[in-house]
């Protein structure tokens, strides 16, 4: 799809290619896609046999196969080099997953057309994760509110410890490597269709035999357009009228509300349910209210031509909706479009001037275009009363009121039509997609588990075997390692293992090597933890540092007043009682506020304003306030671990044993500044003119090191081998005698 998009309206279901067979065909519609999926996504949870049916593994492999015959069809005409896909709705959730295996570069989209429940209702679904990652496959999803994608992307955290960011506007998941981008943007209706439609002369017809019938009778037209399906609310929205004819009696023999029932696109006992309702209510209302030559209800059941439906449209004044729970819903958008008319219609209606033109909108709070549409009344369809006062209040509104929310409402949706709503996301797509050629890629996982991994081509792991040979030739080395997620992954015992402990004894047995260990933790835990007489250690992110077990602590700054910690704990104690799961640790010159074991969304909005009361209270005071993974930090200013690398290869620099070789491994951002530091210092005067600098993140994410492992587990496994290089090299050229420290 490399030419502009004009003409794309959505289609309400997929249309199945040539080669599905009838039965699959039918499992996956019928079956997964509106047994499981569809009430599912407008909150029915399947709590019996009744409501929506209890899932159904072969309806979910039916679904799976159709979307795979879906992706046989696609790589038929696609040119995956040029061309951009997009996805549409629920119907072809998984089909992401099979493109992005067969193309790791393709250039791919995602719609959703339906709400998308909050966490809690997604959770239910068996087959949850492979869904989300297979939406996750795709460059952009695009969803018709904010809601919608905040569903979404807390459904990314909670199962699968996804975070989001904004980045210039643009809300961003990082991935495996990929930027994976968000995309909020209602649809839009077609308006040259709309307007082509007005101007027919059937169209023209219609109104006119509608005008005879209501308003030449002195009838004021209330107009519904519905599926016959159980979030439509058509139940709800009888029981308003009857509620208005109650209340306000003066409306007898004026009123009419006629409702448009558009068959159901599903089928099922649910269905039937509701038509027998609507029919009941309909006979009771028009019997109780009605009167020789009056129905205040009017059902239409037979399908009408698109021409039929704008008809009815320009002649009513006041169009509701009252959807229990709607994707996005174009009824009210194709109102304003067709109460906007043309010159015929303007005088057929007797409106002289364009200003003269209004209408008026009452629509459920809970389908898509509500938020777009601030000029329309907008109702809790459950609450009977308040959508009949809404409707009464539709109806004796001011004419000037009712024009000027006309003019607001055309404006918006005349500029947001569907042709906008594709140009924009087509060009968010191209955005997104624009650094696929510089990225490395491949695919990890299998099925639906699949996913594809990308980096930047200087970006790359470290191997395993290339290190140890650099550090074979080495003759001074440099070790500098982060501990918590580095040599320890993330844990609720947080000492180290034997095994670590005696992997650092051997580095530092070998005199050519200079290992220092950097951490946030206390200087007298880590004194306990690591018992190796030749390790230096920084504690609280480098406050405090010492060259070895013997030897005295050091700052790297000067000497910090913790006054400010008087106003800090308050703070953060607020917050610990205000959000369960969350802990405070107070160092000597360092307090965290840990919210690890809390609610991930709350304890990550929580986190956010803490920050900035903190800033807040703590603006005067000589601290810096920081945010990891899970926690937050107030410091020192000036202290950081960048200092640390600096001041250990200033002190080799002093004693003529610039390194030849530098290892630096951290995981977190705090050890961003060292990454830094060193790579910076790579060709100066502090390294050898030969020295080989591997700064190494663990994870793939954006980092300014150029190397990563996948986890902990691969840093020990890199660390015993370089111990294990050491010790061989011992025994082939034993020292004469143990050299004194380089730091002393």
């Amino acid at each position: 799809m490399t030419e502009t998009a004009t003409e794309l309206p959505p289609s309400p279901a997929p249309a199945c290619p040539r080669g599905v067979p009838p039965e699959i065909a039918a499992r996956y519609y019928h079956g997964f896609c509106k047994q499981h999926l569809w009430p599912l996504f407008h909150y029915m949870l399947p709590l019996s046999p009744d409501l929506g049916g209890r899932f159904d593994r072969a309806l979910w492999q039916a679904y799976v196969s159709a979307n795979k015959i879906f992706e046989d069809k696609v790589l038929e005409v696609i040119n995956p080099d040029d061309d951009f896909v997009w996805v549409h709705d629920y119907h072809l959730m998984v089909l992401p997953t099979f493109l992005r295996k067969r193309f790791n570069r393709i250039k791919l989209g995602f719609f959703l057309h339906s709400p998308f429940p909050s966490s809690e209702i997604y959770k239910t679904l068996p087959v949850r994760e492979e869904l989300l990652r297979a939406l996750l496959n795709s460059d952009l999803i695009g969803f018709h509110t904010f809601d919608y994608a905040r569903h979404f992307l807390s459904c990314c955290g909670r199962m699968l410890g996804l975070s989001y960011e904004s980045k210039r506007g643009h809300i961003c998941l990082e991935y495996y490597g990929r930027t994976v981008s968000i995309k909020i943007l209602p649809v839009g209706v077609h308006m040259e269709q709309l307007k082509t439609v007005l101007a027919l002369p059937e169209t023209e017809a219609k109104v006119a035999e509608l005008m005879e019938m209501y308003s030449g009778k002195g009838r004021v037209v209330m107009l519904g357009v519905d599926d016959m399906d159980i979030f439509k609310g058509i139940s709800l929205k009888l029981l308003a009228m009857e509620e208005l004819l109650k209340q306000h009696p003066e409306w007898r023999r004026k009123l009419v509300l006629v409702q448009v029932a558009n068959p159901a696109r599903g089928r099922g006992k649910d269905v039937a349910e509701v038509q027998a309702e609507t029919y009941a209510m309909v006979r009771r209302i028009n019997e109780a209210h009605g009167a020789p030559g009056y129905e205040p209800v009017v059902l239409i059941e037979q399908p009408l031509q698109f021409y039929e439906r704008v008809a009815y449209y320009v002649i009513a004044e006041v169009c509701l909706v009252t959807a229990v729970r709607d994707g996005m819903n174009l009824i009210p958008y194709e109102y304003i479009v067709s109460r906007q008319g043309n010159e015929k219609l303007d005088r057929m209606l007797r409106q002289g001037k364009p200003e003269e033109k209004k209408s008026m909108l009452v629509v459920s709070e809970f389908i898509g275009c509500s938020p777009s549409l601030s000029g329309a009344i907008r109702v809790n369809p459950w609450n009977i009363e308040a959508v009949a006062d809404a409707m009464e209040s539709a109806l004796v509104l001011p004419e000037n009121e009712k024009r000027m929310r006309h003019d607001k409402h055309y404006r918006y949706v005349s500029t947001h039509d569907v042709a906008y709503w594709a140009n924009s996301f087509l060009q968010d797509l191209e955005r997104t997609c624009k650094d696929h050629a510089n990225r490395r890629c491949w695919g990890i996982g299998f099925g639906l588990r699949f996913r594809v991994v990308s980096l930047d081509l200087s970006f790359r792991k470290l191997a395993l075997e290339n290190i140890l040979m650099a550090y074979r030739r080495a003759k001074t080395r440099a070790i500098l390692l982060d501990y918590d997620g580095t040599l320890m992954p993330q844990a609720i015992n947080k000492s180290p293992s034997e095994k670590s402990v005696e992997i650092l004894n051997s580095l530092c047995r070998d005199k050519n090597n200079v290992v220092y260990l950097c951490s946030g933790y206390d200087r007298r835990t880590l004194h306990e933890w690591f018992p190796c007489e030749k390790l230096g250690i920084a504690a609280e992110h480098g406050y405090f540092l010492r060259t070895q077990r013997d030897a005295e602590w050091k700052t790297c700054v000067n000497a910090a007043d913790c006054s400010w910690k008087q106003i800090a704990e308050p703070v953060m104690c607020l917050y610990r009682e205000t959000t369960d799961g969350s802990t405070i640790e107070d160092r000597e010159t360092l307090l965290v506020w840990n919210y690890e074991d809390a609610d991930p969304d709350f304890g990550s909005c929580q986190a956010k304003e803490l920050v900035d009361h903190l800033e807040s209270v703590l603006a005067n005071e000589p601290v810096s306030v920081k945010t990891t993974p899970h926690s937050v930090e107030v410091k020192p200013q000036g202290v950081s671990k960048g200092l640390v690398a600096r001041r250990m290869l200033a002190s080799m620099q002093e004693r003529d044993q610039c390194p030849d070789f530098v290892l630096c491994i951290g995981d977190d951002r705090s050890d961003e500044d060292m990454f830094q530091l060193i790579t910076a210092a790579a060709g100066g005067d502090s390294l050898a003119s030969t020295a080989e600098v591997f700064a190494c993140t663990v994870g793939r994410k954006p980092s300014k090191a150029k190397y990563y492992l996948d986890d902990a587990t691969e840093v020990v496994r890199l660390m015993q081998g370089l111990a294990y290089v050491s010790e061989e090299l011992a025994l082939t050229n034993p020292a004469e005698e143990d050299e004194d420290s380089l730091w002393e």
